[in-house]
């Protein structure tokens, strides 16, 4: 794979990152991310009540390229990438584009903790090649038993909203392995010592790279139902609150905690989404959680809290070494 040396040196974000994030365990990263990746789609569902679903969706992904583009930047990488990588974002694009919209015809349609339980599923296969040992086979244990209770299904109450939800469940899986790859790009550069900030900052780089492209690819399917918003400054308002806290917040906090995960214990954590779901969807929306939902997110948690990485390993790469994802081959670096 190519080397990315994105410029930090000029606007100093490597080493302003790096001092921000140096300090913290990577699990507080992916707990911003569990807290806001359901709190935007609840303030979209109320949203719908003046936008349609596939509006809201591209207002989301829209705005969020917006702010990307302002922060970061991200064209500045377009002259480092290997055609292999520009093809990698452009595959990301896509899938954010085709996740989000499924992602809200599904919700339009079904209770916020079904849909979040559905969208786990896929992470399971993930956690699920990951889990080599015993201790790691019973969280997955634990968390499988508590996004089965969770989700509690009814295929044959709401079929379209189910076949919404599992279109998003696959689109979801392929965002986390995408998403992984585009964390742990290796990156050298003359800005010596600060390999891991880099790294970072050109993950957050090429994600709001992919965040524009899928705002082109969703204009066809969510354009027309947008246009309501732009007579309606509250409205749009609204719609750019859900893309901050949808799809800047949450992705990046992704990014901050995929450079230093491996990616099993990554998609072990997105077990919590599901509990995070059904609390936000009972605080915001007022759907409010049955016993059996309460005994799904106790299952999920006790699962995540024991789920540990090898032995002796840490959670992320050591300080001063290049970034890379442990499932991937050093051959093809």
């Amino acid at each position: 794979m190519a080397t990315i040396t994105p410029r930090a040196a000029e606007d100093g974000t490597g080493t302003g990152l790096t001092r921000a994030v140096a300090g913290l365990p990577p699990v507080s990263f992916f707990l911003v991310s569990a807290i806001f990746h359901y709190l935007g789609p609840s303030l979209a569902v109320l949203l719908f009540a003046h936008i349609a679903a596939l509006g809201v969706m591209w207002l989301r992904i829209a705005s969020a390229a917006v702010v990307f583009a302002v922060w970061r930047r991200p064209w500045r990488l377009a002259g480092r990438l290997d055609r292999r990588q520009r093809v990698m974002l452009v595959a990301l694009g896509g899938v954010l584009a085709g996740m989000n919209a499924l992602f809200y015809l599904a919700v339009a349609r079904l209770p916020l903790a079904t849909v979040g339980a559905i969208e786990f599923l896929g992470s399971i296969v993930l956690a699920a090649l990951g889990a080599r040992t015993r201790r790691n086979a019973a969280a997955l244990a634990l968390t499988v038993a508590g996004v089965a209770a969770l989700t509690a299904i009814r295929v044959m109450g709401r079929p379209l909203g189910f076949l919404f939800a599992f279109g998003n469940c696959a689109g979801f899986t392929l965002y986390v392995i995408l998403g992984h790859r585009v964390a742990n790009t290796r990156v050298t550069g003359a800005t010596g010592g600060r390999g891991d900030g880099e790294a970072v900052a050109a993950g957050i780089d090429q994600l709001g790279a992919a965040m524009l492209i899928a705002a082109v690819g969703a204009v066809p399917a969510g354009l027309a139902a947008a246009l309501p918003a732009f007579t309606h400054p509250a409205w749009l308002a609204w719609g750019i609150g859900v893309g901050v806290c949808s799809s800047v917040i949450p992705y990046v906090a992704d990014q901050l905690a995929m450079a230093r995960l491996p990616r099993a214990s990554f998609a072990l954590m997105l077990a919590l989404l599901p509990a995070f779901a059904a609390i936000t969807g009972a605080v915001v929306l007022g759907q409010i959680p049955t016993g059996r939902d309460l005994a799904g997110i106790v299952l999920v948690i006790a699962g995540v809290a024991i789920h540990r990485t090898d032995a002796g390993r840490p959670e992320g790469p050591a300080a001063g070494t290049p970034l890379r994802c442990r499932w991937q081959k050093p051959a093809r670096r």
